[in-house]
This record gives structure tokens, sequence and C-alpha cells, in this order.
């Protein structure tokens, strides 16, 4: 998988809406450490947090398993804008035959999970729907044949207080490990600047 980071709000942002509440605009120093720490003493520590929903990310994820979509779909303060299949399967549809007993090519279209059984299966549903498609069934139909390893990708925007749920619960070991996986890259592509705010929701290491 590919994370990018579109676009994030500057964390002057965030310290301003905070010192709103107090009108102490006169102590800010414009992003600096007394901000940082502001953020953080009244976002994390004061549990504030709210306040921290001034802060936004914008990331494109490509590479990513539709079963990993899913799992996406159950962090409703967030938003998603993903490729769609109805318009794009027209690319499997010239392709040549595929052999389940071959990942070389299938790679390019499913998410591998390494265990040889699965991938199997993964890519003769593939060929399944290859040949679905090169019958002239509509792309409307034929997407009812796409396994769950198909691969699709999204602009995925989220503000840092619900990014901060998110990391929490999916750098756990006992995650999907793809989506654990995802955590951990989110995390590298979150701003340097910006990762303070999230280095107690993250948990251990990337996936093995």
């Amino acid at each position: 998988m590919t994370v990018t980071l579109l676009h994030y709000t500057p964390l002057i942002v965030c310290a301003d809406a905070i010192r709103t509440c107090w009108q102490s605009f006169d102590k800010s120093d414009q992003g600096g450490e007394k901000d940082r720490e502001l953020i953080d003493r009244v976002g994390n520590k004061f549990k504030h947090a709210s306040t921290l929903e001034h802060l936004h990310y914008t990331f494109y994820i490509e590479g990513i398993s539709r079963a990993l979509l899913q799992e996406l779909s159950r962090h409703r303060m967030a938003s998603l804008s993903v490729k769609s299949t109805r318009y794009t399967l027209k690319e499997l549809k010239d392709e040549a035959p595929f052999d389940p007993m071959d990942f070389g090519r299938a790679t390019s279209y499913l998410v591998m999970t390494g265990v040889e059984i699965v991938d199997h299966m993964s890519v003769q549903a593939l060929e399944n729907l290859r040949q679905v498609l090169a019958s002239g069934v509509s792309n409307d139909r034929a997407k009812y044949c796409l396994p769950e390893s198909y691969k699709t990708e999204l602009t995925w925007s989220i503000n840092a207080r619900s990014l901060q749920n998110f990391l929490s619960l999916r750098s756990d070991k006992s995650a999907l490990w793809e989506i654990h996986d995802l955590a951990h890259t989110i995390y590298s592509a979150v701003p340097q600047e910006h990762q303070y705010l999230f280095a107690a929701s993250i948990k251990g290491e990337g996936h093995e």
C-alpha cells in the first residue's frame, strides 16, 4: 500500500481555536513550541479533545483491499471518496486469462495475504470476474463477483481527534493485519511536527 499526505491544517489554527476560549492570542508564538505545548496540554492532558477537531488531514491511499475498505467505513468521523468499480472494472476486460497458480500479474489487482490457499482462491475469483466482464455483462452486475482482496484506492480526510481514535484501535496487534499496517503507514505520513499528538495512540511496530 501507499499513503500520500495531500493536505493538513497548520498547528497555529488549532492553537488559535484554543486561545479563543481565553482570548489569550497575545501569548501565541505563531505555531512554535508554546503553541505546540498548549495544544498537547489542552487537547490531550486536559482531555478537551474537541479542540483537536480543528486539525484536519487528507490522505490518498492506494493498494488496499476492499476488505480493508469495509473496516474504514466503521470510522464514521471521516470522509472518504473511493475509486468506483462501476467505472473502472473495464481495466480488467482486456487482460489475458489469469493462471490461479501464478500470482504474478494478479498482484496488480489483488492484495495477497501470504496464505497460499487464500491467494489461490482470490486469483481464481479474479479470473472468474474477468470472464464475466469479457462475456459482456455490465460492470453494475459484474462487480458482484469481486473478491474481497480486490485492490482499491481512495481519498480519506479525518480530524486529529478521530485520527487518535483510529490509530489507537487499528495499530493494536488485535486489528486486521492490513489495517494494522495502514495505521502505522498513516502515522508515518503525518507531518513530523504533528506526530507528537499521536505518539501515545500508536501501538507497537508495523505488521511482520
